[in-house]
């Protein structure tokens, strides 16, 4: 058979990253493989046909023989039988599939090994091809010529050769995902090919997979291109998927896998292979078998925005439920069959089936449908997906095109089409960009320069042989919008390629592909193209299409292009620059309105060919124009939330892409889109509308060139869902019966239709009669009817439906009902049960009260309810209520309950009622209650809106749950979907429970309790619209100026311009003027008057009325007694201050502060001074001396007071006077001024006090503290021990101006311990502590003694106490007696010097000592020579002193001598070891 082959190196693209395809080994790989499977499967169905056959054979041989012998076979044998031959039947199937594995595995690994051999054959073959080539050459040639044709050839090959095999790597097989049994071996293959040779790595789940990690786990081969990874034992913890990443320097490809590890679990055998035959493909297996498919949840209509996530899922129950086979599912978007991607991913299993979106865009709008596959036929269900615009990078900018594809791919050229995006609200779009990037990398070029304005583009200057996707930006005038969804790659190649191919038939049964070029022999210089002419004109570019030359040579083609305007005679030509590859070329910049003619040259490295032939004249225009409206636009109901729309084609519609439907809500004039990507049919549904809301709708068409005009609008529709034929009644129940007559109640049907329904028929039948009898030939407009005519004692049952312009589907058959009498004394069961107000945790339950009393009048009513399904009833009260409802609570949420009624008469409890249907307790989404309020006249109403109404839907308001009648004190207003309940005589009889329910919908009610205070408030609303005041921001108040003006004023929230407005003062209105200035500014809603001078005979009250039309308001503000002085003082005061004012004064009057060195500082701040300004200060009323006056420039004047202590009491004056006045500040130091000051003295001392410091005296030891300054005042403690201490003769507390101390006097082992110095400062404590124990107690106690003893000796020892003068100064003649008194413990001795030797004693110089104490010196007669010095030494055996008095005598007449007043001597110590 003939084979058509490529060579290896010619490349096919499928893109996966930057991967280039090749396709000649996939080609010889499908002959191969085709021929192989035809021959080997046809191999393996025979013998297992003769296998089975003979199987068959010999059991039913089996059969008959066991059936011969025994002639007939007993029950129990049969069945024997029959299970033995069901296990062989197993058996032989267990065989099968295991055959199945085993030929599936030596078909793999025969395939494998074949396929290495086959690569190294192909190589091999197309060596030998090229060298037969070059032989067959170079015998034609001259042998010189030879060398340097050879050497030439050989160089522009092996250059070509290069290139062109130079690819990135591409999978030729991908890897096959397996499913195995625990501690089988798996091997996973796959074959790539590149040049240079790919580097393989594996990955397990995404993390690369190591050998060395995991020694004998894996097993990783590569051999011929074929990559294999062997999962020795396989546990299930290897299930995952498994990557192989193939990668060179032009790029990298990727194939993954699922690996599945099952584990055995109970009867279930392990299989031991794949479960089916290699290609088999699944779906021919799945029709075979019938499955039930029910939907228990489904997707619905959704909206989403571009960029977002989203999953379509579907929740099925697939019977029955088998592991190995399942039905198809398949996912369609408007009926296009769905494949995964990069942006879809679906998932079918586990009872579910989804479809996920990784990254919405427009593209993926559209109507989705699942339909799952099976024998049992399709099961479908659809629903529409809405993707509007994500945000855009600019305001007001377009959305972005969609629907990005790429046609007519060549080796440099490819056209590239999208859809307009919809542009509702933005203006419209003025042109597109397009942008291609390679595949691989994320560098995106912009194709074109300026904008084109139609939706398709040639791209030229492609790379032959790579990938490529595209990408469009729209632009209007508000700037560029989000770029679109990218394409899918498309490869630069040569379509035409794949023609040029031819098998050759080699040695024995092998077959090479070559280039029919290489077949074509010597041709240089190309032939011109053929077929010239253009494929696609259009107003800014023509394409021009031409066919290769034939023959064309072995040399790679390039072609030039040239156009010439027609009539002007010369060529220009097209793409000097550029050499175009491709057999296709995009003229550009043609001049608008003239013709042009075309040829083509084709060219090689030899040389350029011919001309090719002229086109015809060609014209740059549009072949389309932008379509035209579409006509008449009709929009009618569909459901609750949307709308049907259709519309008629428009005129001139070529090449449409479809319609963009918007909507407007009546009146707003503001219009949305419906779709954002053009439908392809004159029908939408446009949902997520607004129940109750009206609407109206346009249409636009849309083709390449643009958007038409929009459409007329349609008619104003009301949402609300269509009408249809009202579902059937239900619950007939048996309400009374006499024995000839029954009487007969039912439910309104649950669904109306979306109209009223007109009445009811009712048909009967004997039991078990076929044929229905009317019973009523009219309609009845009442749920119950007494039925006549009957025969007693037989039974009968009844169906009835629903009227509605036509019969509506019957009711189910009632029960079986026996017309016999009623004649028990207990009533009979109530009816009608129905739900309002179903709420999470309550309901409102409602009934009929019994046709059949009993014997007496039904007196109350039990209800008892249960959960669906449970059999236990429980009553709900204990107490029978009288009323015909009751409100339910403490139910539980998502429960679904049953209830049924007992009636209660005096002879008992009734029959119960039929239970009702099961009510499910959850509040519906969007729930809404009755709400109070008052209208604008002053009415009061309760209002209720329902967005469910249909056109059959009314409201009907209830009090205590009975319907209103009354219309002497209710009115009821309704307009569409808004009802209100007026009370048009408000009183406390209006109290109580009202209801409102709609029918026609789903449950749709509410209730509201009007209690006393509700209705006061409203009450006291509707008083305030009825009689309107006008509202005050604020009440009448007054201010007081710094002028001593007052101004009295108020402020309403709003004041029209013809509001008026006056003051009131004791009953007399006051007009403006000069003392009473009255204004009123009407945009603030202010009105003020303002007194220039407030006396005392403006006490009263002061009252402002406001009248503004119909509204009025008056505030009212009393100024008498103690409140009238107050004003009057402040204003008085204001007046005073502003006078003072005007001359120098204090702007702050005196204060003080406690500066850092613990002084007080009195400060005062002036203003308005000059040179002037005199300022003073005084200290009772006397002048106050300061070193220097204050400077008033800087109008801070401060006086300092160091060292604070109560002589500093006192009343301190400030004082500023000039010729314009003059101020004083006061400031008096005394009682609590004086103790703040102390106490911020303290604060100072406290915070600068340092540490406490031993002083050793001979009284004891001595604890101070030193501060920046002390007095006696601060409030100071010690503290010994955490123990308060108190001021005694064994610890003195005292201080001096720099220091606090404590004096413990003779100190003792208890003295020692923790002393602790506090001072506070009116806030805080401030301690300083010291622990006197241990050496330092020691220390200072053996000081202490030494200075004990020291102080003893001082004490004891002589001394002069007093009586000696320093100098004495005496006339000659005269007597001189110096005395003086002694004391010494002992007595002292007492000597007598002068000059510093001892006086002889005589009856000139003579001593006396008196009791040990008095001691005298007398000089009888002294005479000058007695002058000098004279000294008295007084001492014991502790020491003494000694006194010097000079004696100065003068003569008789001469003048005494200036001596300076005597002083006493001052002592001069002696020192105890002087005296012994």
């Amino acid at each position: 058979m003939s084979l058509v082959a490529v060579p290896f190196y010619q490349k096919r693209h499928r893109h996966f990253d930057q991967s280039y395809r090749n396709i000649q080994t996939r080609y010889l790989l499908d002959e191969y493989a085709a021929k192989k499977r035809a021959s080997t499967q046809s191999s393996s169905q025979k013998s297992v046909t003769q296998e089975s056959s003979s199987q068959r054979e010999s059991s039913s041989e089996r059969a008959s023989s066991q059936t011969l012998l025994g002639g007939t076979t007993c029950r129990l044998c049969a069945k024997r039988v029959s299970t033995a031959l069901e296990e062989e039947e197993q058996e032989r199937k267990r065989r099968y599939h295991s055959l199945l594995a085993a030929y599936g595995e030596a078909k793999r690994e025969r395939y494998l090994s074949e396929l290495a051999q086959l690569e190294e054959d192909v190589h091999l073959a197309r060596t030998h091809a090229r060298d037969k080539l070059d032989r067959f050459a170079l015998q034609h040639v001259d042998t010189h010529a030879l060398r340097h044709a050879v050497g030439d050839r050989l160089a522009w090959e092996r250059h070509s050769f290069e290139d062109r095999i130079s690819r990135a790597p591409e999978i030729l097989v991908r890897l096959r995902s397996h499913t195995v049994w625990e501690r089988m071996s798996v091997k996973l293959c796959f074959t790539v090919q590149g040049f240079p040779t790919p580097v393989v790595q594996w990955y397990k789940d995404g993390s690369l997979i190591c050998q060395a990690g995991e020694p004998g786990k894996y097993r990783i081969e590569s051999k011929y291109g074929v990559h294999t990874l062997e999962i020795n034992r396989a546990d299930f913890d290897d299930t995952a998927t498994y990557s192989a990443v193939a990668t060179n320097v032009h790029g990298q490809v990727s194939t993954n896998a699922a690996v599945v590890v099952r584990r055995f679990h109970g009867d279930e055998e392990p299989f031991h292979s794949v479960g089916l035959p290699i290609r088999l493909p699944l779906s021919s297996v799945i029709p075979y078998t019938h499955f039930d498919v029910q939907f228990l949840e489904k997707f619905g209509v959704t909206f989403r925005r571009e960029g977002e996530t989203l999953t379509l899922k579907c929740t099925l129950l697939v019977t029955p439920d088998l592991k190995r086979v399942q039905p198809r599912a398949e996912w369609y978007r408007d009926d296009v069959l769905l494949k995964e991607s990069k942006w879809t991913k679906m998932f079918f299993g586990e009872g579910q089936a989804s479809l996920s979106f990784s990254h919405l865009n427009k593209d993926d709008e559209g109507l989705y449908t699942l339909r799952i596959v099976s024998r049992g036929g399709i099961s479908d269900h659809s629903a529409f997906l809405f993707v509007r615009d994500a945000d855009p990078l600019v305001m007001g900018a377009p959305g972005a095109p969609m629907d990005v594809h790429c046609h007519d791919a060549n080796r440099d050229y490819v056209i590239v089409t999208w859809k307009p995006p919809n542009t509702t609200k933005e203006s419209p779009v003025l042109g597109y960009f397009i942008d291609r990037c390679e595949v691989g990398t994320d560098n995106w070029v912009q194709c074109n320069d300026a904008p084109v304005k139609i939706c398709k583009y040639p791209v030229s200057g492609l790379v032959e042989g790579r990938s490529y996707t595209f990408r469009v930006r729209a632009v209007n005038s508000a700037g560029v919008s989000r770029p679109s969804r990218a394409s899918e790659a498309v490869a630069a190649l040569d379509p035409l390629d794949l023609k040029r191919l031819q098998g050759i038939h080699w040695e024995g049964d092998k077959d090479i592909v070559i280039y029919q070029d290489d077949l074509e022999g010597e041709v240089q210089i190309p032939r011109p193209p053929t077929n010239v002419h253009a494929s696609e004109i259009s107003r800014t570019y023509v394409v021009l299409s031409w066919d290769p030359p034939t023959p064309r040579g072995k040399e790679p083609l390039m072609y030039f292009i040239e156009k010439s305007v027609v009539g002007s005679g010369t060529w220009q030509r097209e793409n000097a620059q550029t050499a175009v590859r491709s057999p296709r070329y995009a003229v550009f910049d043609l001049a608008e309105g003239k013709s042009y003619v075309f040829r083509v040259l084709s060219a090689n490295k030899h040389g350029l060919s011919d001309p090719s032939e002229i086109t015809s004249p060609i014209q740059a225009q549009d072949t389309i124009v932008v379509p035209s409206a579409p006509g008449r636009v009709l929009a009618s109901r569909n459901t609750k939330t949307s709308v049907v729309v259709q519309w008629d084609q428009p005129k001139h519609g070529e090449d449409l892409l479809g319609y963009y439907v918007d909507c407007c809500v009546a009146g707003s004039n503001v219009w949305e889109p419906c779709n954002h990507k053009p439908i392809g049919y004159n029908r939408f549904v446009v949902h997520g509308l607004t129940t109750g809301e009206q609407y109206i709708f346009r249409v636009k068409a849309v083709n390449a060139v643009g958007t038409s005009e929009n459409s007329q609008e349609s008619d104003v529709i009301k949402v609300q869902a269509a009408l249809t034929v009202p579902s059937h009644p239900y619950g007939i129940t048996l309400l009374n019966c006499d024995g000839h007559s029954m009487t007969l109640g039912w439910k309104v049907p649950k669904f109306s239709g979306g109209s009223p329904i007109i009445g009811y028929y009712v048909d009967k039948r004997e039991g078990h009669h076929k044929n229905w009898h009317e019973v009523n030939s009219s309609p009845l407009k009442e749920r119950i009817l007494t039925v006549e005519g009957l025969t007693e004692g037989s039974t009968y049952e009844f169906k009835i439906a629903a009227n509605l312009v036509g019969i509506g589907l019957p009711s189910d058959p009632s029960e079986l009902f026996k017309c016999e009498a009623w004649t028990a004394p207990e009533p009979g069961p109530a009816y009608d049960l129905t739900f309002c107000e179903v709420r999470d945790t309550s309901l409102v339950l409602l009934w009929k009260a019994p046709v059949y009393s009993g014997s007496s009048p039904v007196s109350g009513y039990f209800v008892d309810f249960k959960e669906e399904d449970s059999g236990e009833w429980n009553t709900v009260n204990e107490v029978a209520t009288a009323n015909r409802y009751l409100k339910v609570c403490d139910l539980h949420q998502g429960k679904t309950y049953v209830f049924r009624v007992r009636a209660v008469n005096a002879n008992g409890v009734g029959k119960p009622s039929d239970t009702s249907e099961p009510v499910l307790v959850e509040a519906r989404p969007g729930t809404k209650e009755i709400s109070a309020g008052v209208d604008e006249e002053g009415n009061i109403y309760l209002s209720f809106d329902c967005q469910e109404m249909t056109d059959a839907s009314h409201f009907t308001w209830c009090k205590s749950y009975e319907d209103i009648a009354d219309d002497e004190r209710f009115k009821v207003e309704t307009v569409g979907d808004h009802s209100k309940l007026y009370f048009k005589h408000p009183d406390k009889v209006d109290l109580g429970t009202y209801s409102v329910s709609v029918s026609d919908t789903d449950g749709v009610s509410s209730s509201f309790v009007l209690d006393e205070e509700e209705l006061e408030r409203l009450m006291a609303l509707s008083n305030e619209i009825k009689n309107p005041t006008i509202p005050l921001k604020s009440e009448l108040a007054y201010e007081i100026f710094d002028k001593g003006q007052v101004r009295f004023w108020l402020q309403a929230e709003h004041l029209s311009p013809d509001a008026s407005y006056r003051f009131v003062i004791n009953d007399r209105e006051v007009p403006d003027s000069e003392t009473h200035r009255i204004k009123c500014d009407k945009s603030t809603g202010i009105v003020e008057m303002v007194m220039d001078r407030f006396t005392i005979e403006n006490e009263g009250t002061y009252t402002v009325q406001i009248h503004d039309g119909k509204a009025k308001n008056q505030s009212s503000l009393v100024l008498i007694g103690d409140a009238f002085k107050a004003v009057l003082e402040e204003a008085e005061f204001q007046r005073k201050e502003f006078l003072r004012k005007q001359g120098p004064h204090f702007s702050e009057y005196l204060h003080w502060d406690v500066t850092e060195e613990c002084e007080v500082r009195l400060v005062c701040k002036v203003a308005n001074t000059k040179k002037e300004t005199v300022f003073k200060w005084l200290k009772d009323d006397v002048l106050y001396e300061t070193e220097k006056l204050p400077d008033l420039e800087k109008g801070v004047c401060e006086l300092l007071i160091p060292k604070l202590s109560k002589k500093d009491h006192g009343e301190y004056k400030a004082t500023l006077k000039d010729e314009r006045g003059q101020d004083v500040s006061i400031l008096e130091i005394a009682g609590k001024v004086y103790e703040d000051m102390i106490l911020a003295m303290s604060r100072v001392c406290g915070a600068s006090a340092s540490p406490l410091k031993i002083l050793c005296t001979p009284e004891g030891i001595r604890l101070q503290c030193f501060m920046k300054y002390f007095m006696e005042e601060m409030k100071v403690n010690w503290y010994h021990k955490d123990a308060k201490i108190a001021s005694s003769e064994h610890m003195r507390i005292g201080g001096s101006e720099e220091m606090a101390w404590l004096q413990i006097c003779e100190p003792t082992e208890k003295d020692k311990g923790k002393y602790t110095f506090e001072i506070f400062d009116g806030k805080n404590n401030h301690q300083r502590s010291l622990d006197l124990s241990g050496q330092a107690f020691d220390e200072a106690f053996a000081e202490f003694q030494q200075l004990k003893a020291a102080a003893f000796a001082e004490k004891n020892r002589g001394k002069v106490i007093g009586g000696l003068p320093d100098v004495v100064t005496i006339m000659e003649g005269k007597t001189l007696n110096l005395t003086c008194t002694v004391f010494g413990n002992p007595d002292p001795e007492v000597v007598w010097f002068k000059n510093d030797k001892d006086i002889e004693l005589s009856e000139h110089f003579s001593v006396k000592v008196e009791q040990a104490k008095y001691v005298s010196m007398t000089i009888k007669g002294v005479t000058s020579e007695d002058s000098g010095k004279y000294s008295i030494h007084v001492k014991n055996k502790y020491g003494g002193e000694k006194i010097d008095v000079t004696v100065s005598v003068y003569k008789h007449g001469e003048e005494i001598p200036d001596v300076v007043l005597p002083q006493q001597a001052k002592p001069k110590l002696i020192p105890a070891s002087a005296s012994e």
